[in-house]
């Protein structure tokens, strides 16, 4: 599934928070937000594509969850934040090569070719990870420490990048082959860029296998490199991604450069990003993985960011006129994306109101971010309440309908649209700012319900008021339209 990441460290963030965000780009699937009970977690969880059984603990917490609508390829919960306030998202679908892929294969189901074999069962991906990780960790290190040890033992199908946080620290896990993976700490000066590539692109060994502050991998992995030849390396340094990555030409039209695009925004003085002599240009293999932000970075740049376009470029889709470099490269705020979610741990508010996520559906180039306090037992079901049927009684609906209405009338709907986020950032900073202050000073958390309510009720207004715009609009650009004054 091909998405793309942010990760920001709390010393890079505007508040001091750590926040981790990604689109998640499937084929426009339906997603709802929920919360998963502990009663609710699966104690044996089998899965829908590698058709494996896995035995889970017996003491799993609360955790938000934004699944598929249709279960029919399993549940595909894509984040969550569990009541320790511990963030995932799963996954980033990252790149391999055929070295790696030679010296440690993926772990498929194979389904028995006559009744006397049995099935093999396939290993974990995408579909899988947050539901059999998230309600068991109590710091994003614990994170890195289950999913690895499920990697080894169960093996993948697949290439993934996977991000945890609690308030005080990030890491990211990227695995490598059918049972090895990677992991580091992100610095928290410094915010990542991951467009669908294995990302890394420095390791310590020496930390890995010794005390982890930074840097931690699967048991064998040292091995698997010194005895597959998989280091490519020149000056003695170890590059992760130039030993477990691709740099094929499809990267260059469909990776490189939203990574370009998201460090150009960032970083726009500290290189040379655009015409001769550039330092890295779209199609540049070796964009750094982290970088330190020229200023401190907001969730509305977060939204931005993962929303974009390559505005301002040549590479814009909705440019007007004609030119040969026009829509040339896959966007960031793609068509087809499902759910995007910010998922933001404040450390200076009481725990129970440190967690939230900020949610939207659809392509984000015309959808708004809803902020939700994640420490609940129910979402409010403008936010929960999805189905297949299309409707305008819940957030993922109307967003899918401003979507294709914005597109088609780009040059007459867009103010409608920046209105309309504008306004629902606006009103949810004005919300969690009222309730932050309620609750701590009342020392009352059970009002969280209330204010995710009254968020919710704030998103409805606004989604419909900017879907009866568009509508309008689209409307009168109808190609079948007609007045006698015409003539």
């Amino acid at each position: 599934m091909a998405c793309t990441t942010i990760l920001v460290g709390k010393k890079a963030s505007y508040d001091g928070s750590t926040m981790i965000a990604r689109n998640d780009d499937g084929y426009f699937d339906v997603k709802k937000l929920i919360v998963v009970e502990p009663k609710d977690q699966p104690r044996k969880y089998k899965s829908v594509i590698g058709h494996l059984e896995i035995e889970l603990p017996d003491n799993p917490m609360r955790y938000t969850s934004t699944p598929s609508v249709d279960p029919k390829y399993g549940v595909w919960a894509a984040n969550g934040i569990n009541e320790a306030n511990v963030a995932m998202t799963a996954t980033e679908t990252i790149t391999s090569n055929s070295r790696v892929l030679g010296a440690d294969p993926y772990v498929r189901y194979e389904k028995a070719k006559t009744k006397k074999d049995k099935d093999k069962a396939g290993g974990i991906g995408e579909e899988d990870l947050v539901v059999i990780t998230i309600p068991y960790i109590r710091s994003a290190k614990e994170g890195v420490i289950r999913l690895g040890e499920l990697l080894e033992k169960y093996g993948t199908y697949e290439p993934n990048g996977i991000a945890f946080s609690d308030k005080d620290e990030i890491w990211w896990l990227e695995t490598i082959g059918g049972h090895n993976w990677i992991a580091r700490r992100v610095k928290d000066e410094e915010y990542v860029i991951m467009p669908n590539q294995f990302g890394l692109d420095k390791f310590d060994f020496d930390d890995a296998y010794g005390e982890q502050k930074e840097n931690m991998c699967s048991k064998g992995l040292k091995k698997l490199i010194s005895d597959n030849h998989l280091d490519l390396n020149n000056d003695g340094s170890f590059n992760p991604r130039l030993a477990f990555g691709s740099h094929s030409d499809a990267d260059h039209v469909y990776n490189t450069p939203r990574a370009w695009f998201m460090a150009r925004y960032f970083n726009p003085r500290t290189y040379k990003w655009d015409g001769e002599n550039a330092d890295f240009t779209p199609e540049s293999d070796d964009i750094p993985w982290s970088l330190v932000p020229e200023h401190k970075i907001t969730v509305e740049e977060v939204k931005y960011i993962l929303s974009s376009y390559y505005q301002g470029t040549p590479y814009n889709p909705y440019k007007k006129g004609e030119t040969n470099e026009k829509g040339i490269y896959r966007p960031i705020g793609i068509s087809r994306t499902g759910v995007m979610a910010i998922l933001q741990i404040r450390g200076y508010v009481p725990s129970e109101i440190s967690a939230v996520e900020w949610v939207c559906f659809g392509s984000n180039a015309f959808n708004a971010s809803v902020p939700m306090y994640a420490n609940t037992k129910k979402m409010p079901k403008y936010i929960s309440n999805v189905t297949s049927k299309v409707s305008t009684d819940n957030l993922y609906w109307p967003s899918r309908l401003i979507n294709v209405l914005a597109d088609a009338n780009y040059g007459s709907s867009i103010m409608f649209v920046e209105r309309y986020q504008n306004a629902v950032a606006s009103k949810g900073h004005e919300l969690i700012n009222e309730y932050d202050r309620k609750m701590t000073e009342s020392n009352k958390f059970d009002l969280i319900d209330e204010a995710n309510e009254k968020i919710a009720k704030m998103a409805e207004e606004e989604t419909n008021n900017t879907l009866s715009r568009v509508l309008l609009d689209a409307s009168a650009h109808m190609k079948n339209g007609y007045n006698r004054s015409d003539n």
